[in-house]
């Protein structure tokens, strides 16, 4: 095959055609490099040849045989049946469905490698069994050996691009290219880091020899996917603090320090700690890029309203950007008061206010009138300008994409910035995550506030949960109840919150039950949330709109319905609505069968510990930092192969050789061109990174 190379449109390719072309390219597969980068997400090890005669029942095995004969056999459904044999004797292969095409495929004599499960039934058979011709010169790529397994779609399934023929063209696409895949890593890191040539690589990661090859190759392409993100990141944090502040905040004053002194509790060490880290940030003339981490509960919110009192003691403002509308309004009500007795003018600036109110909150904004405000991303509109943002909040950081954030900075000639994020983040994961801020953390817990009590049950005992919900409500305490999904799913079999709130209201007619979810219109939402606070509701059910944020000290018990189907940091965050007052909160998880086996796992783990680090670490472990995180509009890289939890020594080599290879393109740019140059095939990590804002 003439002329490809790795970056030949991916139509060209022998196999493809227009039609799979244009589907591979809407996966991102529109070059023959990128198809050589798209790598299996697990194998399967049909290395080891058996023998016919050594078949047992059961038995997942590769057999190879001459073909004795075929047939069609007609009673009951139509299937195929061909016979093969060695020297020990002969195997059945049965199939029932593509009998037409396969039955023109095989020829007495042909010898195949066959590999699939042992049945029997009259003799031992194979039902649809993988199977590949073998002749001296083919090499074998779908049995016999290590087999690389696919990502499948239903897009690539409706254009034959089935596992199998995946595997297929890229053994044809490597075939084609030959010696032409260039190594774009120095050599000097190659050589330190002992990886293997990116040939190598890309060769043993589609067809290994053996499971040991596969891991060295996944290796270096890990490394080479930590090194860009890294590079990227390292490269975002130095152009930042090139920056100067064109006013420098000075050290706190008197405003500062009436509203810290009249604060109705003392803060945590925790506390103390970040709020002196980020003072030094505002007094300093780089400005400030911190992350602030605590677990639920923690008071992160008490430090950023002291840093924005100081922003604007110093004669500027600041906005703070929460996900949710009802989270804004929290922030809006809880501190409105107390910035007002100190002369600070606060607002809330969302997108279902009305648009004279809305004006009248942009003319204070632009004037410099308004100085502190709340809001959702209605914040970051176009018609939405400051006097002076000199401080710029964003909270639960992660739920924003790179673009939002980007364009609150903005409304500011070089602001402070400080991110929240109420997830814990592990150490490796938050240098991928946040590699450009400086980490503040809050590890405790404000005094008086004892650990939530978690239980999980099965959904046979929800008559005795809700008898023993009903009980404490006859005490003066509120409970939430979450369901996962709206309505009923006719595709999946969730209790939904609409069903669940008619039913509680049917088992408890004498309690007050209120209901809200995201499709309900803000107004009404916000209405019941707030009624609630103000115990007009004894039971609240809802989706998990209420999973960040909300603040009913009165609510101290939660059910969570269908637990096994949340995440461990989901759960944790739906944990953190209870337990805020004086009484001390339960959590009910209620799970509902079949609950598999990491499901349980995932229970288990919610139950032992109500440490939001320990159930970050584990949550990663079990899902994965996507799932945690959200998709790449939410900043975390859709690795291929790299885990910054498995691979914590890879990323951290990663990292020191971003570091140099920065001081190096300070001297010689040409020195970082192999990155830059190669970055097409780190494009779906590109987007999330070359922010640097």
């Amino acid at each position: 095959m003439a002329n490809i190379e790795f970056t030949t449109d991916i139509q060209f390719l022998k196999g493809v055609g227009p039609r799979r072309g244009e589907v591979l390219a809407e996966h991102g597969i529109d070059t023959v490099g990128k198809l050589l980068f798209y790598f299996p997400r697990k194998y399967i090890d049909r290395s080891t040849v058996a023998t016919i005669a050594s078949l047992q029942e059961n038995d997942y095995k590769t057999v190879v045989g001459k073909v004795l004969g075929k047939g069609l056999l007609k009673g009951g459904k139509t299937r195929l049946e061909v016979i093969i044999g060695d020297e020990t004797g002969h195997l059945s292969l049965l199939w029932f469905a593509g009998w037409r095409f396969l039955e023109k495929q095989f020829k007495k004599g042909d010898i195949l490698a066959v590999t699939g499960t042992i049945s029997y039934f009259q003799g031992f058979q194979m039902l649809h069994p993988e199977y590949e011709f073998i002749g001296d010169d083919t090499e074998q790529i779908h049995t016999g050996r290590i087999v690389p397994i696919y990502h499948q779609t239903a897009e690539l399934n409706k254009v034959g691009l089935s596992s199998r023929s995946i595997r297929r063209l890229i053994k044809t696409a490597l075939d084609a290219v030959g010696n032409g895949i260039e190594e774009y890593l120095p050599e000097v890191i190659i050589q330190s880091e002992q990886l293997l040539s990116l040939p190598e690589a890309i060769h043993n990661i589609h067809y290994p020899q053996d499971a040991v090859a596969a891991e060295k190759a996944r290796l270096r392409l890990a490394f080479d996917e930590l090194l860009y993100v890294q590079y990227l990141i390292h490269g975002r944090k130095r152009k930042y603090q090139q920056k100067e502040k064109v006013d420098v905040c000075k050290p706190p004053g008197k405003t500062f320090t009436k509203v810290l002194d009249n604060l109705p509790f003392k803060l945590t060490p925790g506390q103390s700690q970040s709020l002196r880290q980020i003072v030094e940030d505002m007094t300093a003339k780089k400005p400030m890029n911190r992350l602030l981490q605590g677990d639920v509960g923690s008071g992160k919110t008490v430090v950023a309203i002291l840093a924005a009192v100081l922003a604007v003691e110093n004669g500027g403002q600041a906005a703070m950007m929460v996900p949710t509308e009802i989270l804004a309004g929290q922030h809006y009500e809880n501190w409105k008061e107390i910035l007002a007795s100190v002369g600070i003018n606060s607002a809330l600036l969302i997108g279902s206010i009305k648009t004279a109110e809305r004006r009248e909150i942009l003319a204070g904004l632009d004037s410099g009138e308004i100085h502190v405000v709340f809001g959702t991303h209605a914040i970051i509109g176009k018609t939405v300008t400051f006097a002076d943002l000199r401080l710029v909040i964003v909270d639960e950081q992660h739920r924003f994409g790179v673009m939002q954030r980007s364009k609150l900075v903005d409304k500011g000639a070089v602001p402070d910035r400080l991110v929240m994020t109420a997830t814990p983040i592990p150490r490796t994961l938050a240098m991928t995550l946040y590699g450009d801020l400086d980490v503040s953390t809050i590890p405790d817990l404000p005094p008086g506030r004892s650990p939530v009590q978690t239980v999980w049950r099965f959904s046979s005992k929800i008559g005795d949960i809700y008898k023993y919900i009903d009980s404490e409500l006859n005490k003066g305490n509120q409970a939430f109840v979450i369901y996962p999904l709206v309505e009923k799913s006719e595709k999946m079999d969730l209790q939904a919150a609409e069903d669940g709130y008619k039913e509680l209201k049917a088992l408890l007619p004498n309690r007050k039950v209120g209901l809200v979810h995201g499709q309900m219109k803000a107004e009404k939402r916000d209405k019941t949330i707030h009624d609630f606070h103000d115990k007009k509701y004894d039971i609240l059910v809802a989706t998990t709109v209420i999973e960040v944020g909300i603040d009913v000290p009165n609510a101290n018990i939660l059910v969570i319905q269908h637990a096994e189907r949340f995440g461990l940091s989901q759960l944790h965050q739906m944990r953190g609505r209870v337990g805020r007052g004086k009484v001390r909160g339960l959590t009910v998880a209620v799970a509902y069968q079949p609950v598999s086996d990491v499901g349980r796992r995932r229970l288990e783990y919610f139950t032992s510990t109500t440490d939001g680090f320990k159930i970050a670490e584990a949550d990663l472990e079990l899902r994965g930092p996507g799932e945690v995180f959200g998709t790449r509009q939410h900043g975390l890289p859709e690795f291929r192969l790299a885990n910054p939890i498995t691979d914590q020594e890879l990323l951290i080599r990663a990292r020191e050789w971003a570091e140099k290879l920065h001081k190096k393109a300070a001297k010689d740019s040409a020195s970082i061109e192999f990155l830059l140059n190669h970055a097409a095939v780190f494009s779906n990590l590109k987007p999330d990174l070359v922010d640097v804002a």
